[in-house]
């Protein structure tokens, strides 16, 4: 229960005291900026709100403010995250009744958004062209994005135990935190714990990489500083170069799920691979190859169907 709080306190004073008693040192740092964002939105939108002035018609009109520069989804998070101090409020005498029954969540239209991945071809040419010779360098993590689907976090987090060269298999249990640069850091979330099979051209290339390497530490970390957009921009580079389209490291993961995607994969197996934690996430993120997978099943099922006559 939060002190020293008074129903003619303002709301986004409360909302503030309540992230730092509640969340504080419980969330991970990215989701802790979230409710330090949604707060700022909050004291932008209501400087003057006070608790108890919170009600059913105030709340509303709240996220119709904030609605009206943010997707939907955006301002369900924006709720979501609102609800929780409200109903500690509510349960705790500040607000009289929960102002977050029935609230109808509005936002623009989310913008279309096609992710960009390479087709086979092009990712054949850039793979081709990497320099793979030598030591460890930015290419071989572009090559092991590109044969496995992994976030840039985890493969930055590889170290020489989680390959398991005799059954071919890596395994994903950390992340490296190149943002905030603290080290190791979990995974986003429990199913992205997982291992990915790995074919023998790989496990015969690492195996020789990774020689000599401290078991514990990082492969590809070799710095105290690590940037995206350093490869990112090789990426990029060697995209240009190549005439190619240019993608980014995620777009690496995604190219490779779409690869994946046509040559018939499932779209469980996908999920589990990429460590999405359902098929749900997998399916809304590569809508518009799913749905170009259906029409060439439709072409298939006219085609089988007319053999019969």
């Amino acid at each position: 229960m939060l002190t020293n709080i008074q129903s003619t306190d303002l709301f986004h004073c409360y909302f503030l005291q309540w992230i730092k008693v509640y969340k504080e040192g419980a969330v991970r740092k990215v989701t802790m900026d979230k409710y330090l964002m949604t707060h700022k939105w909050v004291e932008r939108l209501a400087p003057s709100l006070r608790l108890c002035d919170v009600n059913r018609l105030t709340y509303q009109q709240l996220l119709n403010e904030y609605a009206l520069s943010h997707e939907k989804q955006t301002t369900m998070d924006f709720h979501h995250q609102l609800k929780g101090a409200i109903c500690d409020a509510v349960d705790d005498g500040l607000i009289e009744k929960d102002p977050t029954r029935k609230a109808i969540v509005k936002g623009k239209n989310p913008a279309e958004k096609k992710i960009k991945y390479l087709n086979q071809f092009e990712l054949h040419t850039l793979l081709a062209a990497l320099d793979l010779r030598g030591e460890l360098n930015w290419d071989w993590l572009i090559l092991l994005i590109a044969k496995t689907g992994m976030r840039f976090s985890e493969a930055l987090a590889l170290t020489p135990k989680d390959f398991d060269f005799a059954h071919q298999t890596l395994s994903v249990n950390k992340t490296w935190d190149y943002k905030e640069g603290s080290g190791f850091q979990p995974t986003k979330n429990a199913s992205s714990v997982r291992k990915i099979q790995i074919d023998w051209q790989t496990v015969i290339q690492f195996s020789e990489l990774v020689k000599g390497c401290e078991s514990d530490k990082p492969i590809f970390v070799t710095t105290d500083n690590v940037y995206n957009s350093t490869v990112n921009g090789i990426l990029a580079r060697h995209c240009k170069r190549l005439n190619i389209p240019v993608i980014t490291i995620h777009g690496l993961r995604h190219t490779h799920a779409s690869l994946l995607l046509f040559a018939g994969v499932s779209i469980a197996s996908v999920a589990r691979r990429l460590g999405h934690s359902s098929m749900t996430t997998t399916q809304k993120t590569y809508l518009h190859i799913i749905q170009e997978l259906e029409n060439q099943d439709i072409d298939l099922v006219m085609r089988s169907l007319s053999n019969l006559s």
